[in-house]
């Protein structure tokens, strides 16, 4: 069993940023993939950004360029930097871990841009 738990959520103005923070304990094994995901109000889960145990890197199109996935594999630590932040952003941010076949969910974090 993998248990994630999700931190760095907030209240933020538009153009400004925040760092979100996804720690997995349990059953963590190599070869996974880290991801984040994000449900606005009224809205499906959408995908927003993976990265493999490799560092390799990927990202829904409405957030190239400004937001950036990261992990640390020591710490099993994914982090979701988040910069000129939009009030579109605003969602509730869900941390993935997939593997061996399993998908496992953080519990989410509140993620509001607004002025």
């Amino acid at each position: 069993q993998v248990h994630l738990v999700e931190s760095g959520g907030g209240l933020v103005q538009p153009g400004g940023s925040l760092r979100l923070s996804c720690a997995a304990t349990g059953r963590i094994f190599s070869g996974n993939i880290m991801g984040w995901y994000r449900q606005a109000p009224g809205k499906e889960r959408e995908w927003v950004a993976s990265i493999t145990i490799t560092g390799n890197t990927e990202y829904t199109d409405s957030v190239k360029g400004r937001f950036t996935i990261s992990r640390d594999n020591g710490k099993n630590t994914v982090y979701l930097q988040m910069n000129s932040l939009k009030p579109e952003d605003t969602a509730v941010y869900y941390c993935k871990v997939y593997q061996a076949g399993y998908r496992y969910w953080g519990q989410g974090t509140q993620v509001t841009v607004s002025s």
